[in-house]
């Protein structure tokens, strides 16, 4: 073969060898240039969703509604829980208007009807317990006879007696706040605490045996969540 024509054929050689490798290299980066915009269209679908908020929890039926007069208070009660508490409070204040018969005195003072609605309407709470509801009552029917004795009868006494009543439960640990209203009714009504006070204890008694007695229906929340 000719000098010259192997040196052409050696430089078409060398030209194609060079265009290859420029072929692979572009196709090379090509698919470099492809990878890095697929991760970067996954970071960034990673990131949109992240910073996407969550979609809202489906409203509770008993949950309060929106607008300017949305509620806050506490849902309202099972129509089961309603009916028992309602029954039981009817019952409790009627056994104590018939014992109150029974032995011609008087059971059933407005302070005690306070006491059912706690009992059988919040039956969970420290206020309603039997610590409470009996302590709390007869600790206060003292603390009015107290004032009575220092101030006598008079709507001022009366006043200090309810004020003092719920610092003397405060201290006893036998917060129960319709009690407070019983000291304001002894100063006023000057009773005999000889009289009195056994029955304001056995009254609220059988407030706390109606709300045993309830809360062992299923319906409502066990009661006493704690006795002492």
């Amino acid at each position: 073969m000719p000098a010259g024509s192997a040196e052409n054929l050696t430089e078409l050689a060398i030209a194609a060898t060079y265009r290859m490798s420029g072929h692979n290299s572009v196709q090379a980066m090509t698919n470099n240039a492809s990878t890095t915009a697929t991760t970067a269209e996954t970071a960034t679908s990673a990131e949109t969703a992240a910073a996407a908020p969550a979609a809202p929890a489906a409203p509770s039926p008993d949950a309060p509604r929106g607008g300017r007069f949305a509620s806050k208070a506490p849902a309202r009660p099972a129509p089961a829980a309603i009916a028992v508490g309602a029954a039981f409070s009817v019952l409790a204040l009627v056994a104590l208007v018939a014992l109150g018969e029974a032995m011609d005195q008087v059971l059933l003072v407005p302070p005690l009807a306070a006491s059912a609605a706690l009992v059988y309407g919040a039956p969970a709470l420290p206020l309603s317990q039997p610590r409470s509801v009996i302590g709390g009552q007869l600790l206060s029917a003292l603390t009015g006879f107290a004032v009575l004795a220092a101030s006598g009868s008079t709507v001022w006494g009366s006043a200090v007696a309810g004020g003092l009543a719920l610092g003397v439960m405060m201290l006893a640990r036998t917060p129960h706040s319709p009690a407070a209203a019983t000291a304001v009714i002894v100063v006023v009504t000057e009773p005999s605490a000889l009289t009195f006070l056994p029955l304001l204890a056995l009254a609220t008694a059988v407030l706390v045996l109606f709300g045993v007695i309830a809360g062992r229906t299923g319906r409502t929340p066990r009661y006493p969540t704690y006795w002492w």
